[in-house]
């Protein structure tokens, strides 16, 4: 009677240690696996942002000039 304790304990401990094994395997390679396209898809989005950040910023630049000359304010750099 004795030994079933210590028969299911030491069971117990091999099943979720090799499960424990398996599953950190898994996420490692599963991380290994993705960091092409994940470095892909970020320098994807930061050239988008980056590229919107500029037509905006010409845009400004635009509205800018048309309204300093709408209002008749001078332009000249000297």
């Amino acid at each position: 009677m004795d030994w079933i304790p210590i028969v299911f304990v030491t069971f117990k401990a091999l099943v979720l240690g090799t499960g424990m094994f398996f599953a950190i395997k898994w996420h490692y390679d599963q991380g290994r696996k993705g960091k092409v396209e994940e470095r892909r898809a970020v320098l994807l989005a930061a050239g988008k942002a980056v590229a919107i950040f500029v037509l905006l910023l010409v845009g400004l630049g635009f509205v800018t000039y048309d309204l300093v000359r709408m209002l008749g304010l001078e332009l000249a750099f000297s």
